[in-house]
């Protein structure tokens, strides 16, 4: 097969996804579903062939977002593990958003089985606020049957989010790409897809191809 037509297969598969996306935005699910399953094939049948990287820019003040978005193309029924290495999980917020994550999973089409949380612990005054609610997540995590395991280091700076069904996920302001909401009360505090972005690139490979890279 010919570079133009890996080339030309991998676009096809960006702008069926785009369709399930919008066809999703849209309350048309079955639609969508259809349109996952056939861009998520293209996308394999583009992996088998060459290397595979996607690049999304979400740009200042986007919206519709939100993790289950962002996210949905690259879970499958073979995701049973999740690592996330992210300096930045330490406020309420950006604990919050850790959250919201871990909801995202267990609602997704797959039976993810062990989250690994790689960050940085916080030496301020919020230590104790990131130790009681890491130890919050983690034991309500274990009733649905998810085991999260935190590690911490001094020195991790990159962010990115590896699942072991072979994707790799890196966002330029790991999970915190979201702006704060104008109040509690405002359009966008409870569903993310209404929140405005921040500027930020998301990167996505298959490690198929990553070791050769």
């Amino acid at each position: 097969m010919t570079q133009d037509v890996v080339v030309g297969m991998e676009s096809c598969a960006i702008t069926v996804l785009k369709r399930a996306v919008e066809l999703d935005t849209s309350a048309r699910f079955q639609e969508s579903l259809v349109c996952y399953q056939e861009g998520i094939q293209l996308l394999l049948d583009v992996l088998k062939e060459g290397k595979y990287h996607e690049q999304i820019k979400i740009t200042e003040n986007a919206t519709g977002y939100s993790y289950e978005k962002l996210f949905k193309p690259y879970i499958t029924e073979a995701l049973t593990e999740v690592c996330v290495e992210d300096p930045y999980i330490r406020h309420i917020h950006q604990l919050y958003n850790f959250l919201r994550f871990c909801e995202m999973l267990l609602k997704a089409p797959c039976k993810v089985k062990k989250i690994n949380l790689l960050t940085s612990r916080d030496e301020g005054e919020s230590n104790s606020l990131q130790a009681t609610v890491l130890h919050e997540i983690t034991q309500s995590l274990q009733s649905h049957g998810v085991a999260l395991d935190t590690q911490f280091s001094s020195t991790i700076h990159d962010r990115e989010i590896r699942f072991n069904n072979g994707w790799i996920i890196k966002i330029g302001r790991g999970l915190d790409y979201f702006k704060k909401p104008q109040g509690k009360y405002s359009i966008g505090y409870c569903d993310y897809d209404l929140r405005p972005c921040q500027e930020t690139t998301v990167d996505v490979f298959h490690t198929k191809h990553t070791k050769t890279a």
